[in-house]
């Protein structure tokens, strides 16, 4: 069933399909008895799902990547779709409309999407409120998914500020979400990838552990890395992160990499420059993942992100060493009973 929807939403806008879909699920879900059995249909089933890390316990294993929903919009939709945890954002100061359109593309034949989106997001100030209200229309419930802040700077933020844009993402979401994943790796915003380099990184990171100290409630803090990393840098981070505790790593953000692929040239160029996800970035989100795990003895947690469509792959990433795994691309391609796939299966 949809695999026949897919084909006929393909034929459109990628973007426009996104929200279309998402806001036409948010319509249907007001509608009590269909709710209940949406929820119902799409909850997975296995009684040996939850998982314990970072302070935080998961219903299950599989959530959503950031990305996806930057606004915090779909809370309540998403929660229903059976995954562990989702990932808003990513989330900057001020709002920015992001890069011009159109911005997302899919390569259909190498289940992959290219994307240029830029950071869009209506701001910290706004996404907070909007976390405060599902927090306090849900607190009576016990089915709240559990949140991660993606957070980034804005544009026009100078480099040797952006520490003080992510301080503001931190202090304004802190209270409504469950963990940080500091984004200093997507590759659609000019110059945000320098800010791996080990100077800037640390500046950001030990800024923000000290905030985090300085709260009643200290928030898992974790690092979202390029998979494009030479092996030096890869292990500069490793270090810096052994050496101020970080909580984990999200392995790996999008590649400006297009080898290997079996799409067209005029198809691949037509998409043109931004991040690829999907299929081609599962090895090395694999790759990525292990090495880590190797490195660190398993001490630095990993969620693996990157080219998880099916059971076996999810499997594939938790041999590698990683503790969660997260979808995107393949939410898209497998649509929104993968959660419950992948969970059924394990």
């Amino acid at each position: 069933m949809y695999k026949l929807l897919r084909n006929i939403l393909f034929w459109f806008d990628a973007e426009q399909v996104h929200y279309f879909s998402m806001n036409f699920l948010r319509v249907i879900c007001k509608i009590s008895f269909v709710k209940k059995y949406l929820k119902k249909a799409f909850t997975p089933a296995g009684i040996n799902l939850p998982r314990n890390f970072f302070g935080l316990s998961f219903p299950n294993p599989i959530g959503l990547a950031a990305g996806f929903d930057k606004n915090a919009k779909y809370l309540d939709e998403l929660s229903m779709l059976g995954f562990g945890f989702v990932e808003i954002g990513t989330v900057t100061p001020l709002p920015q409309e992001g890069n011009s359109k159109p911005r997302l593309f899919r390569l259909k034949k190498d289940k992959a999407i290219i994307n240029r989106m830029g950071f869009n997001n209506n701001g910290a100030i706004i996404i907070a409120e909007k976390l405060k209200k599902y927090r306090k229309d849900n607190e009576t419930k016990n089915n709240q998914v559990i949140i991660g802040g993606n957070i980034g700077k804005n544009k026009n933020t100078p480099n040797e500020n952006a520490w003080k844009d992510y301080e503001v993402c931190f202090n304004a979401l802190h209270d409504y979400v469950d963990y940080f994943v500091v984004n200093v790796s997507s590759p659609n915003t000019p110059g945000l990838r320098q800010l791996q380099q080990k100077e800037f990184l640390k500046k950001i990171l030990t800024h923000l552990q000290q905030l985090n100290t300085s709260k009643k409630i200290k928030r898992p803090l974790l690092l979202k890395i390029s998979p494009d990393l030479l092996q030096v840098e890869l292990d500069d981070i490793i270090q810096l992160a052994t050496e101020i505790k970080l909580d984990g790593f999200v392995a790996a953000n999008t590649t400006i990499g297009r080898s290997n692929l079996i799409s067209t040239e005029k198809e691949i160029g037509k998409a043109g420059d931004g991040g690829l996800s999907g299929k081609p970035l599962s090895k090395e989100s694999t790759r990525i993942t292990n090495y880590i795990f190797e490195k660190t003895g398993g001490t630095i947690p990993v969620i693996c992100s990157g080219g998880i469509f099916t059971s076996d792959e999810a499997v594939e990433k938790f041999n590698a060493g990683a503790v969660l795994v997260q979808v995107w691309t393949g939410f898209i391609y497998e649509g929104p009973s993968i959660a419950k796939k992948i969970c059924n299966s394990l």
